[in-house]
């Protein structure tokens, strides 16, 4: 399978060795159309929108490269390609061929390659190149264990790679490949020997002593030199204007970086053979130090930093600022008290723009490198995912609404233009409920806010159905974007809660630290003040309301079904219910610790706050979901809560989803799990004599070859 058409490619060098002005694009003849009304969303319309994000702005500001993955429920697989679309506007044009997936674009600082991550034939995760002069996509890299993550140097002639240490059979597979022999059988694996305090991972599992670390790999020689080493992970790589040295990331404690979350900004000289055993430590901040920029002149890096350590994860993240050198850090956001994200130096290094979660929403923000002030390019009742930043003051920027999926968007001085259209012709055909963002008064007088949709044809002062949706984390927040999951409520005749309670990311670490310890008190406070609110509203029917969520918003489930039983329905998925049994079984043991203390030690508060021991209270008929191999919030959890809701003879039914972490890829996985949503709160919150679980769905067909 091809990475690039021959047309494409030739498209590719065609279109940029132009000016962008002389670029045309011919119009397309009308045609005659009859309005088609606009219907309901379904569950088969999940598959068809396609997720746009990753924006990268060329070095000249004349184009985005993007990626565009593409839930294939047939194949039940997902494919990611990219897509480059002109700052200009017009038709965006595929660079990578359908059958391969790819991710990461970036562009060489030269301009001349736009490079990526691909693996073909079941291969390793590569960086391949695609040149501007044309041609086909051509394999740059042929590690054995894959790269991770990469960067390129200023001059374009190197990058950085990132790398985990190989396993035994990933050299001896790429030995065999340089031989050119057949491949081995596979074998019996071996056990696995544990003998770090961080022992698990989501979406990894068990975790050994193979580390990540930076490598420089040389365009012309081909050559791979290893710049750091140890029992450390390094990540986040960033050159310095110079191509002299890389600032990263790394949790370097001693005696053992597996007991706490201390990550620092150290830097190391890209040239040094020695494997990183000279280095630079530029933050001694003891709490989370990460995302590395480097200002223009190279004197200053600024990065995101955990301050209050205690806090945990509760904590507000701040953007801050230290000499390249080591030195005094200034925290530059105290006052604002909203956690940011990916911070970057303007090309004249006067001011640090950021993302920043804020009061349901994610803009894009700006500071000066002194302090002060904080503006907003790009602010509003919307969600910046991720952004690119152009020399001349540009941004590339993945953006989301409540009514329309995130698309690619340009901003040039105060304009902001939306290039792609990726789901356009699939939202034009639906019927969706508008959001609307409310603020309501909990039990307490705090004042709390979410997001509330009523159903897509809802009739004024008509009493609904209505579901309350806890959002996961606890810290975290909803939105202001497109969710399929809360208009396929609305389609279905539902209004949809959805509170951003204490706990929540977005008000300040105050409002966000008030359940430390605490979890299922003033939280569900503050849910129960949103359903009273829609209720008051005269929105909410009372005597048909359901409750369900995932990850913490199951565990928040769960909790509001042991202290009420006002809802005719929950679902839980990826829930906690049994605190002190997930303590060595999850990958949470840290935060175990700092939150709740030893369990041995401090086992009062562990079944205090474990909703398994209210489960008696649990009258809720309640579906129970999760996946087999979630790490996160392992199934011995929902296995549990299904034995006693059975044991005590109520109404329950457990689904377990082979194959799936915490978060579900499977599209086969996904439409299930949707369709049983709809078939449990049609029978228990509707009242409707459709069946609570709906027919048992075929398997898809086996893939060629299997």
């Amino acid at each position: 399978m091809k990475l690039m058409s021959p047309m494409a490619s030739v498209l590719f060098a065609w279109v940029l060795s132009l000016p962008v002005c002389a670029q045309q694009y011919d119009a397309k003849p009308a045609s005659v159309t009859v309005p088609v009304p606009p219907r309901a969303i379904s569950i088969d319309d999940y598959f068809q929108i396609r997720d746009v994000a990753q924006p990268e702005l060329s070095p000249d500001g004349q184009w985005v490269a993007y990626t565009v993955r593409t839930k294939m429920l047939k194949e039940d697989k997902n494919e990611q390609r990219l897509w480059m679309v002109s700052t200009h506007g017009g038709d965006p044009l595929p660079m990578t061929a359908e059958g391969v997936s790819s991710s990461h674009p970036r562009w060489s600082p030269d301009g001349k390659y736009l490079s990526f991550l691909s693996s073909r034939n079941e291969g390793k995760s590569q960086v391949w190149l695609l040149n501007r002069v044309g041609g086909e996509a051509v394999r740059l890299t042929e590690t054995p264990q894959g790269v991770n993550d990469f960067e390129w140097s200023p001059d374009s002639t190197r990058l950085v790679l990132v790398l985990q240490d190989p396993k035994p059979e990933d050299a001896e597979a790429a030995k065999d490949r340089d031989k050119e022999k057949p491949a081995s059988k596979p074998k019996t694996p071996p056990p696995f020997v544990i003998d770090r305090l961080q022992f698990k991972q989501d979406a990894v599992g068990y975790l050994d002593r193979r580390r990540t670390h930076l490598y420089v790999f040389d365009l012309a020689s081909k050559n791979v030199t290893q710049i750091t080493s140890g029992d450390y992970d390094d990540n986040e790589p960033a050159w310095s204007p110079d191509g002299k040295s890389l600032a990263f990331t790394s949790n370097r404690s001693v005696p053992d970086p597996d007991r706490n979350f201390n990550t620092d900004i150290w830097v190391v000289a890209a040239n040094n053979t020695d494997k990183g055993a000279r280095l630079t430590q530029v933050t001694t901040n003891l709490g989370a130090d990460r995302s590395p920029t480097w200002s223009p002149d190279g004197k200053w890096i600024a990065f995101v930093s955990q301050t209050d350590v205690k806090a945990i994860d509760y904590a507000t993240h701040h953007l801050a600022i230290a000499p390249s050198t080591g030195g005094e850090e200034k925290v530059l956001t105290l006052a604002f008290d909203r956690t940011v994200r990916r911070p970057r130096f303007s090309a004249d290094g006067r001011s640090i723009y950021f993302l920043a979660e804020d009061d349901g929403t994610q803009n894009l923000c700006r500071i000066a490198v002194t302090g002060g002030e904080i503006t907003r390019p790009i602010g509003g009742r919307l969600t910046v995912a991720s952004y690119s930043l152009g020399k001349n003051g540009s941004v590339a920027a993945q953006i989301g609404v409540s009514e329309r999926p995130e698309e690619i968007y340009f901003l040039s001085g105060n304009d902001l233009t939306r290039l792609t259209k990726t789901n356009d012709a699939l939202i034009s055909q639906l019927k969706l409920s508008q959001a609307e963002y409310v603020h309501l008064k909990s039990k307490d007088g705090t004042q709390v806010a979410g997001y509330l949709y009523k159903p897509v044809d809802y009739a004024p002062e008509k009493k609904v159905p209505t579901l309350l949706n806890p959002h996961g984390g606890p810290v975290g927040q909803y939105t202001a974007e497109f969710d399929h999951l809360v208009q396929l409520y609305a389609a279905n005749g539902y209004a949809v809660l959805r509170p951003n309670p204490r706990g929540s990311s977005g008000y300040g670490q105050k409002f966000c630290e008030a359940i430390f310890a605490d979890w299922g008190n003033k939280d569900f406070q503050d849910d129960m003040a949103m359903v009273d609110y829609a209720i008051a509203q005269g929105i909410a029917d009372p005597d048909k309301l359901g409750v369900g969520g995932w990850s913490y918003g199951g565990i928040s489930t769960n909790f509001i079904i042991t202290q009420t039983t006002r809802f005719k329905g929950a679902i839980t998925g990826a829930s906690e219910v049994l605190y002190v049994a997930n303590y060595g079984h999850d990958h949470y043991q840290k935060l175990w610790e700092l939150e709740l203390g030893l369990p041995w030690e401090n086992r009062a508060l562990y079944e205090k706050i474990s909703p398994f021991n209210k489960v008696t209270n649990i009258t809720t008929p309640t579906l129970i979901m999760g996946g087999e191999i979630d790490w996160n919030v392992p199934i011995i959890n929902s296995e549990q809560l299904y034995q006693a809701l059975k044991r005590l003879g109520r109404t329950t039914e457990l689904v377990v989803y082979p194959g799936e972490y915490h978060g579900f890829t499977t599209p086969s996985h996904i439409k299930d799990r949707l369709e049983r949503y709809l078939a449990w709160y049609a029978h228990f919150v509707k009242g409707e004599s459709v069946p609570a679980t709906p027919p048992a769905q075929s398997a898809p067909a086996p893939k060629s070859g299997e």
